[in-house]
């Protein structure tokens, strides 16, 4: 299949292939999420669960499911079972991460890795894995008298957790949408469009820019305040949070047959590359201001990913043409100008932004872009093997 591939894609598949079984050999047990400035990884025990220290908040490892992800990537790129043996070993260190009720990142950490896994090779334990892991998440669920959404962040014992809730998390809802069909329980698909309602409904501002995190009622449901971790200030045009809500609405769209969702992902993408304009890569944030505002690649890998769904669903051809064009040059303009083609640089796309705000890999290549470039190139590689592959609506 890869032989067919336009030059670009099957180049940047073969680098993921190569520095992914490179770096194996020399990160030891842990998993790398950020690239240092001399571009070497750093890294972080699997067993780095989310929490409060005070009233400051620790993410911990969110990102291990996206290694495995890449070894599985390459996998598929090279028919070479190493690839598969590697992230075999890698599954029995995430596993312990299926019982984790501290984080709704435990969404990114399973259909990154026992999700693709098992469509790939069918084997049933990473199938428990992932069902284990969509169990807790659907206990994220908090209901109120105005809609239903999945707490983002904190145990579910702690009211901050229990009123915290993120435009990541959309991105997050797909190993709801996968174990309704797997475990036959509308109770994970219900669960999944209440939260992808409910976001758009507090997140989603007049001018189709997003909050990156808003504090709910937990008993009204109304938004208490808007705010961000990672973008500029509380009302600032966050850009990688777009593409975390253009993943989610695609995916509501697949699994409710609702081209409404569609309609909506295209409305806030449309805003999004009007203040892109002729660039590939945006700022982190669109409102961040000073001489020297930091890059995110990563926001196009997402945004490109969730169009390419967005592109297969839609059931009028000309749209679909459009936004699969959209994704395609955004996936081009990172070939041509992120790759991390150098060895002295570990990751694979360069000048993605893990926290400006916080100062962690403003200017690095990071994990969560790194997969999801890899997931974007397998839509287009491998339709339909490392991830679903969505039928026209209607």
């Amino acid at each position: 299949m890869t032989e067919t591939l336009s030059p670009h894609i099957r180049s940047a598949l073969d680098l993921i292939a190569k520095k992914t079984l490179e770096d194996e050999t020399t990160i030891g047990a842990a998993f790398p999420y950020v690239t240092h400035p001399d571009g070497s990884w750093d890294t972080m025990s699997v067993s780095v669960s989310a929490g409060y220290a005070g009233e400051a908040w620790s993410h911990g490892n969110w990102f291990c499911g996206f290694w495995v992800g890449l070894l599985l990537t390459s996998y598929l790129h090279t028919g070479d079972e190493k690839y598969l043996k590697l992230a075999a070993d890698r599954m029995v260190l995430v596993e312990e991460r299926a019982g984790d009720g501290n984080t709704h990142d435990i969404g990114f950490i399973f259909l990154s890795s026992a999700m693709p896994f098992y469509r790939i090779t069918g084997d049933e334990r990473h199938r428990a894995t992932a069902l284990r892991a969509a169990e807790k998440l659907r206990s994220r669920l908090v209901v109120t008298d105005r809609g239903s959404y999945v707490s983002s962040w904190g145990p579910m014992t702690d009211p901050r957790g229990r009123a915290a809730s993120a435009i990541d998390t959309m991105a997050n809802i797909p190993l709801l949408y996968w174990a309704s069909k797997e475990a036959d329980d509308a109770s994970f698909r219900l669960s999944a469009e209440e939260h992808a309602k409910m976001t758009m409904l507090s997140f989603n501002r007049d001018d189709n820019t997003q909050f990156h995190a808003v504090e709910y009622d937990t008993a009204t449901g109304d938004r208490m305040r808007g705010y961000t971790y990672q973008g500029a200030h509380d009302d600032s045009y966050w850009s990688r949070g777009t593409g975390w809500a253009v993943m989610g609405l695609a995916v509501t769209a697949a699994n409710s047959g609702n081209v409404d969702y569609l309609n909506q992902a295209i409305a806030i993408s449309e805003k999004w590359f009007g203040a892109l304009g002729d660039k590939a890569v945006p700022p982190y944030d669109y409102d961040a201001t000073g001489d020297d505002v930091p890059e995110d690649s990563a926001a196009s890998a997402i945004m490109a990913g969730g169009l390419l769904d967005l592109a297969d669903l839609h059931p009028d051809e000309t749209v679909a043409t459009h936004w699969r064009g959209k994704a395609e040059l955004l996936i081009k303009g990172l070939c041509d100008g992120y790759l991390a083609t150098e060895d002295g640089h570990r990751g694979i796309l360069k000048h993605g932004c893990y926290s400006e705000p916080h100062k962690i890999g403003p200017d690095a290549a990071v994990m969560f872009g790194d997969y999801f470039f890899a997931e974007a190139l397998n839509r287009i590689a491998f339709p339909g093997k490392f991830i679903e592959k969505y039928e026209k609506l209607g």
